[in-house]
């Protein structure tokens, strides 16, 4: 596994060819490459309270997200990366997750307290 400065320095080497460009993003929130079959657009607002801005993440860490947080969590004080971040859960999840390899999935479980 490499560190992440010398896996943002490839990939910006290899960004620099146009039909690779859109091969290899870095998620925002955990910082590590994300490979096209773990994308998905987070809407940084839900779409029920009419967001539009997106951002694409891991799959895991988008479904985190929505496993940690409620609609209108998101909506009124969760709505930038950088707040995800700051979160307790979504912070010690993202110290996890950076351990990981870029294509590791696991299912995301409803904390206890969205579940009672």
């Amino acid at each position: 596994m490499t560190g992440r400065i010398k896996k943002k320095l490839i990939l910006s080497e290899l960004s620099n060819t146009p039909d690779q460009q859109s091969e290899f993003l870095i998620c925002p929130l955990c910082d590590t490459a994300v490979p096209k079959s773990q994308r998905d657009e987070h809407h940084l607002v839900p779409k029920s309270h009419r967001g539009r801005q997106t951002a694409v993440l891991h799959r895991i860490c988008h479904r985190q997200i929505h496993a940690v947080l409620t609609e209108t969590e998101l909506a009124r004080q969760y709505n930038t990366v950088e707040q995800f971040k700051l979160q307790t859960d979504m912070a010690d999840f993202i110290k996890w997750v950076r351990l990981k390899p870029d294509d590791f999935f696991e299912r995301a479980r409803k904390s206890k307290r969205l579940r009672s």
